[in-house]
């Protein structure tokens, strides 16, 4: 039904002074920390109550696992209203979480059954052209912020694939399909705006608060609440990529050509992923392809277009156009349970790729029964030496430079809530046999640090991620959190 613009905005309007009056009400004679929050921040942010939309939307999660009921959500618009809001949660000691783009994979790590922080309407994206840097909200996730600066002909260094929010990639050091040219997420970082657990709005960055700045480069949600991140950007024009899925049959030869690429390719431009993976009753491979400009040079990815693709969309397009041209990958929408983990690996050789079609082909056939949806072992292909587009010691992820690792991403997804135990000890398991085919192939897979963004299954200890720059992070944990006001959150601690 359409109705005349005037009465329907009578009734819109009428509408949303019911909700408000009804939200105020229920708020009230809610939890006295949702009340308090409600009545010190401005008409910038809101607060939301179970039962309403808001609330639902504040919650979801890629995976339904990763959400948890809260008390309420509370959606804050400025960085002053973060403070308040931080005020109000250590007066009344409350746990708390903060959630971006919410594609985590870990319970707690952006969700809590206190009070979640929505950051979603802290999404601005400004471009400055004299400095070649974009100021970016945290509420964002990578699409938007692309879409923002394709009109400039510049992107940043981000998410490889759609939905992946901006502030845990960062926060978490991030891989991207540029990181072979230009380094690490955290690599490109300029400087970030940030709520101390004090309440204090400060700028980090290399000239001031410089130990918060390192801090803040892979070292989580340690050290206070960050609303808004500057970038470098780079020129971009069109790029060439997609991807392709395979059947069971050509399995091995995506194994040679994934061991061809990894011994010849050296083209910073280009990037790859291969996808193992195990659905309900067959095997198949997924590959992602990249190469920025609009046409790859001859030989890099043939091994590869050579094979019978039965599902896929590759050729050139915009940046934007490609993130987003993989499906999701998630494989039964949103009631979807997941986690992802990872094995500690150097490089991947020839041996440990088969060990990783090994493993997808035995859980596939263990978990058959259960409500096991998609299993999925991501090989990630980089340059040997893209830590070095950054000093050593200039972030706290990764905590050395000085050593080549691949983080390989496993993602699991299921339906069943029964079967999470099951679910996350297969992964472990699956992850720590990997470990013992790398250790065999002679490396030192105790020194390979963990991508704490991949590994929320397995209880490691802050030393296997942060390593050597652990004591240091300490040590500034205590002089900008020395009350411990981030320790009500959840995620990798130190």
């Amino acid at each position: 039904m359409h109705l005349p613009l005037f009465t329907g905005s009578l009734i819109l309007s009428s509408a949303a002074g019911f909700a408000a009056a009804a939200t105020a009400q229920s708020i009230s004679r809610g939890n006295s920390v949702c009340s308090q929050i409600q009545s010190t921040i401005s008409t910038q942010s809101a607060v939301y109550l179970p039962g309403q939309s808001e609330y639902d939307a504040d919650q979801t999660h890629y995976f339904a696992s990763s959400s948890q009921p809260a008390l309420c959500t509370v959606e804050p618009g400025t960085p002053n209203d973060v403070s308040r809001i931080l005020n109000v949660l250590v007066q009344q000691k409350v746990p708390f979480a903060i959630k971006g783009g919410g594609h985590t994979g870990g319970p707690g790590f952006s969700s809590t059954s206190g009070v979640l922080l929505s950051m979603n309407r802290l999404n601005t994206v400004q471009y400055h052209a004299s400095s070649q840097t974009a100021d970016v909200g945290v509420g964002l996730v990578w699409d938007d912020v692309y879409e923002q600066l394709q009109q400039f002909g510049v992107t940043v260094v981000g998410g490889r694939v759609s939905g992946i929010g901006v502030a845990g990639l960062t926060l978490g050091g991030g891989y991207s399909w540029l990181t072979n040219q230009y380094g690490l997420v955290v690599d490109n970082v300029v400087g970030f705006q940030v709520v101390l657990p004090n309440g204090n709005v400060v700028v980090a960055n290399a000239q001031t608060a410089s130990d918060l700045f390192f801090a803040l480069k892979g070292g989580y949600n340690n050290f206070g609440v960050v609303t808004q991140i500057t970038f470098k950007t780079y020129p971009i024009g069109q790029v060439w990529g997609g991807y392709m899925v395979v059947l069971d049959d050509q399995l091995n030869a995506v194994t040679a050509a994934l061991n061809k690429y990894i011994a010849n390719v050296k083209d910073p431009k280009a990037a790859l992923i291969a996808a193992y993976t195990g659905v309900p009753g067959e095997l198949l491979a997924s590959i992602e392809m990249f190469y920025d400009g609009p046409t790859p040079p001859a030989g890099i990815f043939d091994d590869f277009l050579n094979l019978t693709s039965v599902q896929g969309s590759i050729g050139t397009r915009s940046f934007l156009e490609l993130v987003q041209t993989p499906p999701s990958g998630q494989a039964a929408g949103p009631v979807t349970r997941g986690y992802y983990d990872t094995a500690t690996i150097a490089s991947p050789t020839g041996p440990i790729i088969d060990a990783i079609v090994n493993e997808t082909t035995f859980w596939s056939t263990q978990l058959a029964s259960s409500s096991a949806v998609e299993l999925v072992y991501a090989v990630e292909i980089f340059l040997p030496n893209i830590l070095q587009h950054a000093p050593e010691g200039s972030s706290a992820y990764p905590p050395t430079r000085s050593t080549q690792y691949l983080p390989l991403a496993m993602n699991f997804q299921y339906t069943s809530a029964g079967d999470d135990a099951l679910i996350k000890g297969a992964m472990a398991s699956s992850a720590t046999q990997l470990g013992h085919v790398a250790a065999a192939q002679g490396q030192n897979t105790g020194a390979v640090p963990v991508y704490g963004n991949y590994a929320t299954t397995q209880s490691f200890s802050a030393q296997r991620i942060f390593g050597a720059n652990l004591g240091r992070l300490q040590s500034i944990k205590q002089k900008y959190d020395p009350s411990n006001v981030m320790g009500l959150t959840g995620g990798w601690k130190v």
